[in-house]
């Protein structure tokens, strides 16, 4: 199947063991949501609010993924990929996000998980990626602490049903994003505008990730690891207030997330005013053992002191220069991702679990042509490039154990809506036809590739 498959040649090599998938998030992909008893999300509201989503549309139906699950698990087998990465919908579960469940909710994931696993594909289970249910927002969501409380409960409501088959979990996606795009700068749900106010949410996500990772091995989760976006960040010049702002952004975006979760600290720059949220014990519950770091990339950031006196934020985020960037405007920079993962190995040593990336994909506007063939080849290159840079890090030495590309199907891409689609897979709005991009022929290629290697080497 490789030497016959589109795209460059020859494909990437990963070792041994090392585990492909995809990833998805019940928001963009699922619809239905006024079925079958779900709740409000914030998202929900979000999306109401004029101008908030680049194109005014909303995912009621998204890509309709709730009523034609069959179908895309049949997707997910012809494509090969051992692993399939997807998130539980806390709304769907809990309505009002604690209290009384709602068993049509959690026994569509039950049955969802059992399909994997008869097409023998091995489900990875994220338990909060971003739909916080409205209820909960409505006494102050992530900036209330007793949202905390009621995460560990929604927690273990799905940790009972499903951790008996489902072996590795994620408490919390990209917390990172959910703090300071959601309460920090108002471009994603709940649209607060809070800047630094916004980091009670922040140290609420850390904990509520731990209370989580608590609460799975207490139910016998088998593995249990998180997913956080991570950008290596480049000063705009060698001024001594870009090279500064640089720095300290670097470690509210990376640090501060990854440093409390491996370490039970914050970093020396943000530790200071972290603490007046830190109650005693919190670093301890945020630092649980994790059996895998996940990475989520797409771009480095460039970052620039702010000159205007009447500016709310320090930082200003410049244009990556020379670059060509993909639908969504983040510049493509393969090597970016090789330097981190090779650097944040150097820095953390002993200390760093084995890595995963569990989120990597590029947004490309393609359609299908006169004889219905999607050729997406700027993602297929896209694709090929950022898993050379990653098996480039494997071969100096940074235990990378896999990669989950985002995303299966064009969806409702969150601010974006449908104008920047990550799929490997067509999504025709009008009919909701699947209809498969030669990206999607490539990976099953380099996964067929690299299965055979797999067979002939030992691991």
């Amino acid at each position: 199947m490789a030497s016959d498959a589109p795209g460059p040649a020859p494909y990437p090599r990963l070792p041994g063991g090392f585990r492909f998938g995809v990833s998805t998030a019940a928001y963009p992909i699922e619809g239905a949501t006024v079925e079958d008893g779900r709740g409000p999300s914030i998202w929900d509201a979000f999306a109401a609010l004029p101008g908030a989503i680049d194109d005014g549309t909303d995912a009621s139906t998204a890509a309709d993924h709730y009523h034609r699950v069959e179908e895309d698990v049949a997707l997910l087998a012809r494509l090969g990929a051992p692993g399939y990465q997807f998130s539980i919908a806390w709304p769907r579960v809990l309505p009002t996000g604690r209290g009384e469940v709602n068993q049509r909710g959690l026994d569509h994931y039950d049955r969802l998980v059992d399909r994997l696993l008869t097409a023998g594909i091995e489900p990875v289970v994220s338990l909060y990626h971003w739909d916080l249910p409205q209820a909960l927002q409505d006494d102050g969501g992530w900036l209330n602490r007793s949202t905390v409380d009621a995460f560990a409960e929604y927690t273990a409501v799905v940790g009972e049903r499903l951790a008996d088959r489902v072996h590795q979990w994620i408490p919390i996606t990209e917390p990172s994003v959910v703090a300071m795009r959601g309460y920090g700068i108002g471009e994603h749900a709940p649209g607060q505008h809070l800047l630094f106010d916004c980091l009670p949410a922040a140290h609420h996500l850390l904990l509520a990730h731990g209370r989580a990772a608590i609460e799975l091995r207490r139910l016998g989760a088998a593995e249990v690891g998180c997913s956080n976006n991570h950008s290596p960040m480049w000063p705009a010049s060698d001024d001594e207030a870009d090279v500064g702002v640089t720095k300290l952004f670097d470690q509210l975006w990376n640090g501060m997330f990854l440093e409390p979760m491996i370490f039970g600290r914050y970093p020396e720059d943000v530790a200071e005013v972290m603490d007046q949220y830190v109650q005693p014990g919190d670093l301890a519950t945020i630092r649980q053992p994790l059996d895998f770091y996940g990475v989520s990339y797409y771009s480095p950031l460039r970052v620039a002191a702010t000159t205007d006196e009447n500016a709310d934020s320090p930082f200003r985020f410049m244009e990556v220069l020379g670059r060509p960037s993909t639908d969504a405007g983040w510049a493509v920079v393969p090597e970016a991702l090789r330097e981190w993962l090779i650097m944040t190995r150097a820095r953390y040593r002993a200390g760093l679990p084995p890595l995963v990336i569990t989120e990597c994909g590029a947004a490309y506007v393609d359609t299908p042509d006169e004889t219905g063939v999607v050729d997406d080849q700027q993602r297929i290159e896209w694709l090929a490039a950022h898993v050379e840079a990653v098996a480039a890090a494997v071969r100096r030495g940074v235990d990378v154990r896999g990669l989950y590309v985002w995303t299966l199907l064009d969806a409702w891409e969150w601010r974006r809506g449908y104008t920047a689609p990550y799929g490997l897979v067509h999504v025709d709005r009008e009919t909701q036809q699947r209809t498969p991009k030669r990206s999607f022929e490539w990976y099953a290629g380099l996964i067929e590739a690299n299965r055979d290697r797999i067979e002939d080497e030992p691991a």
